[in-house]
């Protein structure tokens, strides 16, 4: 379960529970970014003991972007059996900022900022 697109990738490797999302997430709203939710819920629903979100590539993400990962998040919440793990990048300083919050959240949230 694969996205490619000209700003942005997102991929799903089943066998390690890691969903890696790379370049420029600059999509409008909802709509938009529903494909890139429906990857992450799907990752989360097969209920891996871990599941990763590595966003150590991701360039930018805009507001929108930042409420998509929040309600993956809460969809994740609801699988108190799976480990929840972001990765991120000080290199990109919105990542620092931003991802943090998740935690408040989902509590159980392990974050990585390298």
């Amino acid at each position: 379960m694969d996205i490619i697109h000209d700003d942005y990738q997102v991929c799903y490797d089943a066998a390690t529970a890691t969903v890696i999302c790379q370049g420029s997430f600059r999509l409008r709203g909802t709509e938009e970014y529903a494909p890139i939710f429906q990857v992450l819920t799907a990752a989360a629903d097969a209920q891996p003991a871990m599941l990763t979100l590595d966003l150590r590539t991701l360039r930018f993400l805009n507001s929108s972007g930042i409420n998509m990962l929040a309600k993956f998040v809460l969809h994740a919440r609801q699988y108190h059996a799976t480990q929840v793990m972001i990765k991120g990048s000080q290199q990109f300083s919105w990542q620092e900022k931003s991802l943090k919050n998740f935690q408040r959240l989902l509590p159980a949230l392990h974050l990585e900022i390298e």
